[in-house]
């Protein structure tokens, strides 16, 4: 076993209770340390969404994971934590968190699940190479020994939080054997904006809006909810969400990728133009500045009245026709430009990895070496937050060491 992440401890465990010798490999110090700081130390551990809902969340390839999740699914999943004592709770969205918040209870399983039936672990020791003979997987080289193995199983993560030992290198394992790696690109992370009032904005969330990709006018992806403004641009679910996508748009290089807030999505443009006329009669002697503060977030206000065009000063009773629409397009479709992505040291999740198409989706088995198996971030399925990506390493994880267990 290669890597001791969430995947990577998952396989190892399910292999060992299935009666598999097995020895993991962990370069750092210690295992979990990624799944620790998962959910902001809270653990997203899966979602309680069904089988469709699921594929669905995955930006592509999301049809691999069909037998992987008729193997071992969510509310499997869920049974395995409560089991050995983690209650589980279910908050906005569907997304299950321990009721304690602690993710650290959930490496604490996971590694216990492990050890109690026999997994040797040993830390400080990076992989370097699979070795294979006759196009069969015999063993490991680390720096220090080789270890021969009659299967072996690849869980090194994704490319992004280095500090935590996901640095990308299985992608260099697998590509070496033969593998098609699809680029690596960061999924799940924040981005960064060009217009520079984003800066005066820093900290301030919205809810309750939608957020559009658009394309050279054509429109994308969209999801509603919550976004952060940052010192470098907008964070927060719907953007991490929505990232994969705009990375993938900018890397075609087909002009510039924008973003647009509606912010009431909850009101068609004939509403918002009706509630804009109403106050802006009714509260005539008032300054438009306080007026917009019944619509937007009162820091939003001065931004949004000088990108407008309007001064903060003007009275409801001055409000010009042509002012009044720009107010009520600036309302529906509040244009930003995308910059870029933030580093992939900052996704949450790492695009791109292995090739699907040369994985077995029953047993996770390569198609070019056998007895090499692959679970979790390494491979190339990549979903959007809500504990679709967690649940997708442990599920991998569970048929990877259950094949290879009754393979070996």
């Amino acid at each position: 076993m290669i890597g001791g992440g969430a995947s990577g401890l998952m396989a190892a465990g399910r292999a060992a209770e299935l009666g598999a010798s097995v020895l993991l490999l962990e370069k750092m110090g210690r295992v979990g340390i990624k799944l620790a700081l998962t959910g902001r130390g809270r653990c997203n551990l899966t979602n309680s969404g069904d089988l469709q809902s699921f594929i669905e969340s995955y930006r592509h390839n999301g049809k691999f994971l069909y037998n992987v999740f008729s193997r071992f699914f969510n509310h499997d999943l869920i049974a395995f934590f409560n089991a050995r004592g983690l209650a589980t709770i279910e908050e906005r969205g569907r997304r299950i968190f321990p009721i304690s918040n602690r993710a650290h209870e959930v490496v604490h399983i996971i590694r216990e699940y492990a050890s109690s039936h026999g997994v040797r672990v040993v830390i400080h020791s990076p992989v370097r190479e699979i070795l294979v003979r006759e196009d069969r997987a015999v063993g490991v080289r680390t720096d220090s020994s080789i270890f021969e193995a009659t299967r072996v199983i690849l869980a090194t993560g994704g490319a992004s939080y280095p500090q935590t030992g996901s640095s990308g290198d299985g992608y260099g394992m697998a590509e070496k054997l033969g593998h098609t790696i699809q680029p690596i690109r960061p999924s799940l992370v924040p981005l960064e904006i060009e217009e520079s009032f984003v800066r005066d904005l820093q900290g301030l969330g919205l809810k309750n809006i939608k957020v559009t990709i658009l394309r050279a006018g054509r429109r994308g992806g969209q999801e509603f909810g919550e976004m952060l403004f940052t010192h470098f641009g907008v964070s927060g679910p719907i953007i991490l969400t929505l990232s994969g996508e705009v990375v993938a748009e900018m890397a075609k290089g087909k002009g510039k990728v924008e973003l647009s807030i509606d912010f009431k999505p909850a009101l068609s443009w004939d509403q918002v133009e009706g509630r804009l006329i109403r106050k802006f009669q009714t509260q005539q002697r008032k300054q438009i500045s306080t007026i917009m503060t019944n619509l937007l977030p009162r820091r939003l206000v001065p931004v949004f009245l000088q990108r407008s065009g309007i001064s903060n000063t003007s009275k409801g009773s001055e409000i010009r026709l042509e002012e009044r629409k720009r107010v009520m397009n600036f309302l529906k479709d509040w244009r930003l430009t995308v910059k870029g992505p933030r580093p992939i040291e900052e996704a949450i999740i790492t695009a791109g990895g292995i090739c699907v198409r040369e994985i077995h989706p029953q047993t996770l088995e390569s198609k070019i070496i056998r007895g090499l198996h692959f679970c979790g971030e390494v491979i190339d399925v990549d979903g959007k937050t809500g504990g679709y990506n967690l649940q997708a390493a442990f599920s991998t994880g569970w048929v990877a060491g259950e094949a290879a267990a009754k393979r070996s």
